[in-house]
């Protein structure tokens, strides 16, 4: 099985234009988190698929692999689709650029799914981990998801999922964490569907998968990582980095 990692870097953040070249600790945040994919040892090949000439010279000046997109691209998934349709690999995990902390283990927990699904049920896997402060709970950059009984995702939302009609009864809020791991067929299904509306709604890319019946398999992990979607989140990563 031949696994490839994957980071979309896109220069026009909405929230954050320009955060992937913003400085962490003396490098930017785009090449810190392409070592730290490499430095897993987990992949046959890392590459980070952007559409900005500055994220490209960033990479490839300091002897990374970069590729440049050919289209404009409404999500990360069709960046990633247009970068490895005539690449001949089997697993591709779809690391994001803005989660420079991202660690070995709940990568390989990844990979594992896929090499366990001996069957096939598994389109996408991908991360979750408990969260119990109100305020994360209830903040909108913080995308939550609720599972089966095997933990396939049901849903996603910015909103709070499961809604707290009733207190008490045992239910936890599972925050996702924006790394995927895609069978290539899944992938380049989604390359070829028209976004729906729940992804145009909750601007999430993953929706379009659900709504097109592909099986994303959550995994729990209590590996937490920092996306920087925020100046402060970039202020709590470089205070990390320096203590």
């Amino acid at each position: 099985m031949k696994v490839i990692a994957v980071i979309p870097a896109r220069y026009a953040s909405t929230r954050f234009p320009a955060k992937l070249l913003q400085d962490l600790g003396g490098m930017s945040v785009i090449r810190r988190t392409y070592l730290a994919a490499v430095e897993t040892g987990l992949f046959d090949d890392v590459f980070v698929v952007t559409d900005s000439h500055l994220i490209f010279d960033e990479i490839v000046q300091h002897g990374g692999k970069a590729i440049m997109s050919k289209k404009e691209h409404e999500s990360g998934s069709d960046r990633i689709a247009e970068a490895v349709e005539d690449l001949a690999v089997d697993v591709v995990i779809n690391v994001q650029g803005d989660e420079p902390f991202i660690d070995k283990k709940p990568l390989e927990m990844l990979v594992e799914v896929f090499r366990n699904d001996t069957t096939k049920r598994v389109d996408l896997a991908s991360l979750m981990f408990e969260i119990n402060d109100t305020t994360e709970i209830e903040n909108p950059n913080n995308v939550k998801v609720i599972t089966d009984k095997e933990g396939f995702a049901l849903y996603f939302s910015r909103s709070v999922i499961p809604y707290p009609r009733e207190v008490g009864v045992g239910v936890r809020y599972m925050k996702h964490i924006g790394i995927y791991a895609f069978r290539k067929q899944a992938l380049m299904d989604f390359y070829n569907l028209p976004m729906g509306i729940l992804e145009a709604s909750e601007k999430l890319e993953q929706l379009r998968y659900l709504e097109n019946g592909k099986r994303i398999m959550m995994v729990e992990t209590t590996h937490g990582s920092i996306g920087i979607d925020t100046p402060e989140d970039l202020e709590k990563a470089r205070q990390l980095i320096a203590n």
